[in-house]
């Protein structure tokens, strides 16, 4: 054994003596071999460079070589082949905080190999956006050395030049030296004033940018360089995305250098590539293959590479990444819109498979896609080609047929959905290469094409329009029931596949109710009603400030997706050329702050639809900083409150500035709704107990009522569990959602109960915890119910009974509804059968909806500066609007309730009030489109000026003129519909109407 120890040890020392032996000649062939820019970007990794003269001679016995490998940085070392940049980076684990990479390839092949080297370095120090921004905001921070601000600036002027000013430039290259420092030191100027350029040309250009330039014959085979950069990138694995585009197009990448550079807001990835054709074929600027390589590197934008369409039709070589996304769209389209009312029938994976398993039918909707909308095609050509394509699309799938009855019937209900979602689709952005998003204008009718039962859970009426989009990690719709609409954008934020189906199984359904509750709700103001609710999905255990940013990439995609549809010419065609566009008119659609919707993506959303030219401007958005921001001023909890004080004082004779009386409220105390609202009772009502809140980090119960300054001091400021738990007096309690621990294999929430002896600390289990937290609001006694927070449908059928006791006495005497959907229709009705008086959401909390309406009539009347000026009276007259609309409706419900005897429900009203307004306005709308010199009349301008804040009628009466046109027959539609319903019976309405026919009839002559 002793004689097989030494002469292993021998030959390893030949080995070691042999390898010191090479390392000058591999040292000299490193210096001659790489490119001198890789030694002037790795002047600092010497190490890593030592490590890999030491191993040149062995490199071809591993997969690759590891230079460094630490949580800051990895690199490695390896042989150049066909896709060996892809297939190390698909082996390797991704990170979600990378700030720069690197990839170089040798100039010549190793020493006594026929193969080269290739060198990848990927730094991970990528700083948060908070950092960048607090850097930037820092008046003290070290400079740019004056040195490498001239240098660039002189390389810019000659190779990259622009039309920014030097103060821009100057913040342009400091915003890249906060981001990496280290980066600009060793970068020559030339590249660093390449990556300005390419940062500025991609921010102009809506957050994503490609562009080519041919380099010159050169020692090497590099032929052009590729600049591409994405605002907001997709975090996990891009680059591995990127690399795979180039190996599917079959583009070798032999240099690559990226930087990650954050704004404050989000980060911007920034990637040049040095690259050459493998199969001959030339990569020219506007080629077929540029082409190509255009749509596949903005796609990785909307679909993942680890998607399921990805695998099934991209990787096997059925289809290309662009039309993979469309069957990806199909199969979202058609699993929300039939799963919602038959979810285990039409689950996400049933509807995938009927696609995936069967990809020449999958072509043939792509055939039939491309035939209605391929802007290359001439109008006669899409309607020769989509006939026929239609034809035998429709004759396949009628005669589908596997000999598995059941699964063929379902297969053919979801191609026939699909086939409807084409027939009804009236515009698409799917032709535009530089889409963040895909988006589809439909007409609603594709619902009467669906079998009864996949509708019979939606409200009757029909909306005016829906449009759908899908995006890389999520998708969403808006459905609007009026040509002019408005209403918020709410996000739901979901982990992993049971949490995203979960919701997704109901989130057409969710969408049309609440859309379909802002029409009702919007009578009082010139848009109808909408709704746009969108799904994000994300991976569970994301890092909180990954999750944002991906919220901030399906938001902004989404953005854009719109407006690439509704930015339109003069004639109301779509403006893009590409987007055929079988509707044709201008729609005014307002959107506006809800779930998840952030005060930093409203101020982008705005911006970007004055820069692309939207009919309605900044108006696009609502509670904007120059505009009404709805918890600033608490626009919708005034409208709740002033119901409340009405409906308390007439039916439980309660003065609520005086008497003494109980409530409870779901919704937390920094919420907008929910918060304001406490606010004002506090404010307001100095004998109120507040004796239960509810909010996602936990719930409290107090008996006597939390004490108002222990309130007061996180009211608009804090979540519910920084309550001080020291004022709650005997009985109150708090359950902690948020605090937790572990116990074994149980999980333990936090509870504080105040007993006689002080405040008592114990752990609960998760049943117990979940137990108490859904009960509360159902079981707590108080005269007045405020929900203005939680997810709809929280009370419903099933659920109701528990809303009494055993005695069947209501847990409360009056509910105002500030929350959307908190309780379905029959429970409603339910609880009005006990005696509960409600006042339903339509009516409640439609002051935030009518706020938002005028502040978008200010910012189309008002310049910004103007509107900023006279913020404060405009404000107060808008809010004078609300506590008169909020008043007039809750008293005339009221009023009617008795006029019929006390027997037809409150709620009934709210729905009968908002149908008489929306149908006079509907037709007077109609009327004036067809009589759109009536406008210009003086009676009518003043119908107009009546409906505007005071500040309008007295100080800018001419800027009505501002106004586009449909929206004056807007305005003008709902002022009169409003006066007919609020101020007059349908007795006096139907006076109205005969002696206007009659004064009609005495101007004729008798026969």
């Amino acid at each position: 054994m002793t004689d097989i120890v030494s002469s292993v040890m021998q030959q390893v020392q030949r080995n070691v003596q042999q390898n010191d032996a090479r390392q000058p000649s591999n040292l000299a062939w490193l210096q001659t071999a790489m490119h001198p820019y890789f030694f002037s970007f790795n002047r600092d990794q010497t190490d890593a460079l030592a490590v890999l003269v030491e191993g040149i001679n062995r490199i071809e016995r591993l997969p690759f070589m590891r230079l460094i490998d630490n949580p800051e940085r990895l690199m490695l070392a390896q042989l150049a082949a066909t896709n060996s940049i892809y297939n190390t980076l698909k082996v390797l684990k991704p990170r979600d905080n990378l700030s720069y990479s690197e990839i170089n390839t040798s100039l010549k092949p190793l020493p006594e190999r026929a193969q080269a080297l290739e060198v990848m370095r990927f730094d991970y120090d990528l700083k948060s956006d908070a950092e960048i921004a607090a850097a930037m905001a820092d008046q003290q921070a070290a400079p740019v050395p004056a040195y490498i601000v001239e240098q660039v600036a002189a390389a810019a002027a000659q190779a990259y030049p622009l039309d920014y000013q030097q103060v821009e430039f100057e913040k342009l290259l400091r915003l890249l030296w906060v981001n990496n420092p280290q980066y600009v030191q060793v970068s020559h100027a030339e590249r660093l004033a390449r990556v300005m350029y390419l940062y500025h040309q991609t921010q102009q250009s809506g957050g994503i940018y490609l562009d080519m330039q041919a380099l010159s014959q050169r020692e090497g085979t590099e032929t052009a360089r590729i600049m591409f950069g994405v605002s907001n990138p997709p975090q996990h694995d891009f680059l591995l995305q990127v690399f795979e585009v180039f190996k599917r197009l079959n583009i070798g990448v032999k240099r690559a250098y990226t930087v990650t550079m954050s704004n404050g807001v989000f980060p911007t990835f920034l990637a040049t590539f040095y690259v050459n054709p493998r199969d001959g074929v030339l990569l020219e600027k506007g080629n077929t293959r540029y082409r190509e390589l255009q749509n596949e590197l903005y796609n990785t934008q909307i679909m993942s590479s680890s998607s399921a369409s990805f695998r099934a039709l991209v990787e096997t070589g059925l289809m290309s990444a662009m039309d993979a996304n469309l069957i990806k769209a199909l199969i979202t389209f058609c699993y929300t819109n039939l799963a919602h009312n038959q979810p285990d029938r039409y689950d996400p994976d049933e509807v995938q498979r009927a696609f995936h398993h069967h990809p020449d039918i999958s072509q043939r909707f792509v055939n039939l896609f491309y035939a209605r909308f391929d802007p290359e095609l001439s109008a006669d050509e899409r309607t020769q080609r989509y006939t026929r394509e239609l034809s035998e699309l429709t004759q396949e799938v009628d005669n589908f047929n596997t000999g598995r009855r059941l699964l063929d019937e379902t297969r053919r209900t979801i191609f026939r959905c699909a086939m409807s979602f084409i027939n009804h689709c009236l515009k698409t952005n799917f032709f535009v290469p530089e889409k963040h998003a895909l988006a589809f204008r439909l007409n609603p009718v594709y619902l009467d094409e669906l079998d009864v039962s996949f509708t019979a859970d939606l409200p009757k009426d029909r909306p005016f329009r829906i449009t759908f989009f899908s995006g890389r990690s999520g998708s969403g719709y808006h459905i609007g029931f009026s040509d002019i609409a408005r209403g918020g954008w709410r996000t739901l934020m979901t982990q992993g596949h049971d949490d995203f189906v979960n919701s997704a199984n109901t989130l057409f359904r969710e969408n049309y109710v609440l859309a379909h509750t802002q029409h009702l709700k919007n009578k009082d103001i010139y848009e109808g009603g909408s709704k746009m609710v969108t799904i994000l999905n994300t991976r569970p255990g994301t890092p909180k400030n990954t999750v944002l940013q991906y919220l901030y990439k399906l938001q902004y995609g989404f953005t854009q997706a719109f407006l690439d549809l509704f930015v339109t010419d003069t004639n109301g065609n779509a403006k893009d050329p590409r987007v055929v566009d079988y509707y044709g008119e201008q729609e005014p659609i307002e959107l506006g702050p809800d779930e998840n919707m952030h005060d930093v993506m409203i101020e982008i959303i705005a911006q970007q639809a004055v820069k692309r030219g939207y009919i309605l401007g900044s108006g696009i958005m609502s509670s904007k900083q120059v505009g009404i921001n709805h918890k600033e001023y608490g626009v919708t909890s005034r409208g709740v409150m002033r119901f409340a004080e009405v409906t308390m004082q007439e039916t439980q004779g309660i003065n609520m500035h005086t008497d003494a009386f109980s409530v409870k409220i779901t919704g937390g105390p920094n919420g907008d709704v929910a918060g304001n609202s406490m606010k004002l009772l506090l404010e307001r009502c100095p004998n109120v107990q507040i004796r239960m809140i509810v909010d996602g980090t936990g719930a409290v119960f107090d008996p006597a009522g939390v004490e108002h300054a222990a309130l007061a001091k996180i009211v608009l400021k804090d979540d519910l569990q920084a309550l001080d738990v020291n004022a709650l007096h005997v009985g109150g309690f708090m359950i902690y959602r948020l605090q937790k621990h572990k116990d074994g294999i149980r999980e333990l929430y936090r509870k504080v109960h105040m007993t006689e002896q002080g405040l008592q600390e114990s752990w609960i289990s998760t049943d117990e915890f979940y137990k108490t937290f859904d009960s509360l609001p159902f079981t707590v006694q108080t005269d007045l119910f405020i929900p203005a927070g939680g997810r709809p449908e929280t009370i419903a059928a099933y659920n109701v009974a528990n809303f009494s006791d055993k005695q069947g006495k209501p847990s409360a005497k009056v509910v105002i509804e500030g929350a959307n959907s908190f309780i379905t229709p029959d429970a409603r009705l339910v609880l009005q059968q006990q005696g509960v008086v409600i006042m339903r959401d339509a009516s409640a909390n439609k002051c935030g909806v009518i706020s938002s309406s005028y502040e978008i009539l200010g910012n189309l009347m008002l310049s910004d500066a103007e509107f900023l000026a006279h913020k404060t009276a405009y404000v107060a007259d808008v809010l004078q609007i609300l506590n008169r609309l909020a008043e007039q409706e809750a008293r005339l419900i009221i009023k009617r309730h008795r006029e019929a005897g006390g027997v037809v429900p409150y709620t009934d009203f709210t729905n009968v009030i908002s149908r008489q307004i929306n149908e006079h306005y509907a037709r007077m709308f109609a009327y004036f489109q067809a009589n759109p010199q009536k406008v210009q009349e003086a009676a009518y301008r003043h119908a107009i000026l009546q409906n505007m804040a005071q500040l309008i009628q007295t100080d800018f009466p001419e800027r009505i003129d501002r106004l586009p046109e449909k929206i004056k027959y807007a305005v003008l539609a709902v002022k009169l519909a409003s006066s007919l319903v609020y101020e007059n019976d349908d007795n006096t309405m139907y006076g109205d109407l005969i002696e206007a026919q009659v004064r009609r009839l005495a101007l004729t002559n008798v026969a």
